[in-house]
């Protein structure tokens, strides 16, 4: 039946579907282009110029998006979700205060230097700025998954009033979970950008265009991810040791374990039924799942029939949004080491089919942290504050009318604005492609040589 906190949590998911797409595009693309701009200054090639100059575009259109997307939800915890602030403002107020104080300050004061101080400030100050930039939407990534670790693992905190009240700071700060959950979603986001670039970069090469700029962003978004996707799989590793021990419902949704048992098989595919409280057409590997999540044969998993059903997650949302993950990330992990191959035997770029496979694959890294972050929300369920405050009693006490007349415009403009218009233009700017920049067309400060003077003094 359908409620008003039914359709605040189905307003929330979609709204936080489309805003996590941003910023972590965002993280991944001005680490991109603050790459790129120290190899033009090591290297004094113009090519690495062309392409911060081109990435920079794609950067400007999806950070300010993300900008945009971000002040919805921050409106929507007032008023959908006030329970949240009156029962665990004093911690979750002060984690999102420091974000602001700090990460969404160096990103705002660096960020016109950034898109604007091309030939207006010197070349150094510029990469400074670039860094500055990536420092702050990778410490601003940080603090919101800090707010999130502790939601998700909550600890350094008392009950007084009504009100959780923080008596442990360190506790809060340094979650056990944070290190691994933190370096997952950053992992996950340079290698969905890795994705996006390879993927223009074959554009570029199956069109015959840019070669230049096109065979340079091509080679390093593969060999990033070549890199990265195997540590990937070690760091999601982690997480998987880390929720077992912290969440073991969330492990035994994941794994689809209804009886508290060991030597437990994985799942490679089944259908969950909750009501019945068990599973149809399990195809298994055995023990695996006790290893993949003790790293033992015979490790022991918790049941979900350990609870009741009222206090057991989403079984199907979450055992099939790992799958996705899992089955993606393991798809980039064999394309990337395809890719090794060719690349070990120097014909990576005459391998025509390869660029049409990484032009397919552009939105996998995408998927994969989309249905990731699906598994760990919905994971905790039915809890917000993980053991502490029910989704349902954090709701505000809003009409269901009010409520589902906002999710449809919500849902019509970010369709429309975040949707249409965002894939519109970034598609439109790719299409056109980077312009060519030329050693005399880079006007420098006073005191600065062109990069034809720097070669010939040399």
């Amino acid at each position: 039946m359908l409620d008003p906190t039914f359709i605040s949590r189905l307003q929330f998911a979609f709204t936080i579907t489309f805003h996590i797409l941003y910023p972590a595009f965002s993280i991944g693309l001005v680490s991109f282009i603050a790459i790129m701009e120290a190899c033009w200054l090591k290297t004094h090639d113009i090519v690495y110029y062309n392409i911060c100059r081109f990435f920079t575009k794609l950067f400007a259109l999806t950070f300010g998006m993300g900008v945009v997307s971000g002040i919805v939800m921050e409106f929507q915890i007032g008023t959908n979700w006030s329970g949240i602030s009156l029962v665990a403002g004093d911690i979750l107020g002060t984690l999102f205060t420091y974000e602001v104080m700090t990460a969404f300050f160096v990103e705002a004061g660096f960020l016109g230097v950034l898109l604007f101080g091309w030939n207006k400030v010197s070349p150094k100050l510029h990469f400074t700025a670039t860094c500055l930039v990536t420092f702050g939407v990778i410490l601003s990534a940080l603090w919101i998954l800090t707010a999130n670790t502790w939601m998700q693992h909550p600890m350094g905190y008392h009950l007084a009033g009504g009100k959780l009240v923080a008596d442990n700071w360190y506790q809060i700060l340094f979650n056990p979970m944070l290190a691994p959950r933190f370096l997952h979603m950053l992992l996950s986001s340079f290698i969905a950008t890795a994705c996006a670039i390879a993927a223009i970069g074959a554009y570029y090469l199956i069109k015959n265009q840019h070669p230049k700029i096109s065979k340079k962003i091509f080679k390093f978004a593969l060999v990033t991810m070549m890199v990265l996707t195997p540590t990937q799989v070690l760091i999601g590793d982690w997480v998987g040791l880390k929720v077992h021990e912290y969440q073991p419902l969330k492990s035994a949704a994941i794994e689809g374990v209804w009886e508290t048992s060991g030597s437990v098989p994985y799942l490679i595919f089944a259908i969950p039924d909750q009501k019945a409280q068990k599973n149809h057409f399990e195809i298994k590997v055995p023990y695996a799942a006790s290893f993949i999540n003790t790293h033992t044969l015979d490790g022991v998993l918790t049941g979900l029939k350990s609870v009741k059903p009222e206090l057991q997650p989403p079984v199907s949302a979450v055992f099939f949004s790992f799958r996705v993950m899992l089955y993606a990330g393991f798809l980039m992990l064999f394309v990337s080491l395809v890719s090794a191959y060719y690349y070990r035997k120097g014909t990576l770029l005459k391998q025509k089919w390869l660029q049409q496979v990484w032009l397919l694959m552009a939105p996998i890294g995408f998927i994969a942290m989309e249905t990731g972050w699906i598994t760990a929300e919905s994971g905790r369920q039915p809890w917000i504050i993980y053991n502490v405050v029910k989704t349902h009693d954090a709701a505000s006490n809003i009409d269901i009318y009010q409520v589902t007349a906002s999710f449809i415009m919500l849902f019509i403009v970010y369709v429309i604005i975040f949707g249409f218009f965002y894939f519109k233009y970034l598609f439109e700017t790719i299409k056109l492609g980077p312009k060519k920049f030329n050693d005399d067309e880079i006007v420098l400060p006073f005191g600065y040589m062109a990069t034809n003077e720097r070669k010939h003094i040399q």
